[in-house]
């Protein structure tokens, strides 16, 4: 390995070392903070919480953010201790993000922030893993509305080292059925409400995804079912079933319209409540430094067929995109893990990009 990996690798580990499951992310926000008073002036280290603004906005120079979540998923009980194996760090959280949060601290120790042709600020927050709501970047919004001046984003998700253009949006969906007990040895004298939502779920298995393009990449608009619950007794007729409909919808679309789509698809079979609603993000294929991007690192493209924050950016007139070290596969799995070559990579595309990006 190269002293760059190797040095990647160490803090990786390093953060994979400090817990952060949702909710519980104070002792990294600790440790990141005390980190840039040692690497930033005093001013130009915010914390909200346990979220950080690192930097400062100006206006003689284009502002790119390199932005990042603090928190991981809970732990998985079959997860190991952090270590390094081979050329792989292992962690919960190496490649969810904190794998990205070590690329980021890099880049903020090594480069010439003063004489880039971009003026560089990290956005760092908590809760990125649960509801749309209770995320710790929109509060970090509505403290420093600067940031609504940054001229583009890069949210360092993993991407399998490739550059991944706006966002699906999502919500979930309590979809609740109505029936009426009774004895399961005389049915006739109720109304099953599991059967009643077997029409819907039939729908559904052969429901095709549907293709949107959007400025020459490629996004499916999917609605599943991801979870169940109903019936009381084994020899009950259920009186009532509910099931959680998931519905991933196109840049483009908007919450409202993603809405009326689920109504459609339900008419009046069951009642709907909506409750947790997030939109997509816009692909920014005709912002500058997007183009720069791309031109400079030469790295591939695709699209973002899941949610990221980079909504959120969008929803504030913000343009940003994904690009991460961590591999997408990994996210989320017992014994987590990054591969140490592609933290180096990393690096050196976005230290390439940000010293040349005028």
């Amino acid at each position: 390995m190269t002293d760059l990996a190797t040095r990647l690798a160490q803090s990786t580990l390093a953060l994979c070392r400090i817990p952060s499951p949702i909710g519980e992310e104070r002792a990294l926000a600790d440790h990141v903070e005390h980190w840039a008073r040692s690497h930033l002036p005093a001013s130009e280290v915010f914390r909200l919480g346990h979220s950080l603004v690192l930097g400062h906005l100006q206006d003689e120079r284009p502002t790119v953010a390199l932005v990042g979540h603090l928190d991981t998923v809970p732990a998985h009980p079959e997860d190991r201790p952090a270590r390094i194996e081979g050329e792989r760090v292992f962690g919960l959280g190496a490649s969810d993000m904190k794998g990205g949060l070590a690329v980021m601290m890099a880049l903020a120790e090594d480069l010439p922030r003063e004489r880039l042709p971009v003026n560089l600020v990290w956005v760092l927050y908590e809760r990125e893993e649960g509801p749309y709501l209770e995320s710790g970047l929109g509060p970090l919004f509505d403290a420093r509305p600067e940031l609504k001046r940054v001229k583009f984003g890069i949210a360092m998700e993993p991407t399998d080292g490739v550059v991944q253009v706006g966002c699906v949006g999502t919500m979930h969906v309590t979809l609740r059925f109505k029936g009426r007990s009774a004895h399961s040895a005389r049915p006739w004298q109720g109304e099953n409400a599991i059967h009643k939502a077997g029409p819907l779920l039939a729908h559904l298995l052969t429901r095709p995804r549907r293709e949107v393009v959007q400025d020459g990449f490629t996004f499916h608009e999917v609605m599943s079912i991801t979870k169940a619950a109903g019936g009381r007794a084994r020899n009950v007729v259920p009186e009532s079933f509910e099931l959680n409909l998931n519905y991933r919808f196109a840049p483009g679309k908007s919450v409202a319209r993603a809405q009326e789509d689920v109504r459609e698809l339900v008419g009046d079979a069951a009642e709907l409540e909506f409750i947790d609603l997030a939109p997509s993000g816009r692909v920014c294929a005709d912002n500058v430094l997007f183009q720069r991007l791309m031109a400079l690192t030469g790295l591939p493209a695709a699209s973002k067929q899941a949610w990221t924050d980079v909504a959120r950016f969008s929803e504030l007139g913000v343009d940003a995109v994904n690009f991460g070290p961590g591999e997408t596969a990994q996210a989320h799995q017992a014994n987590e893990s990054a591969p140490i070559p592609a933290l180096a990579v990393a690096y050196e595309k976005l230290a390439l990009f940000l010293k040349q990006a005028g």
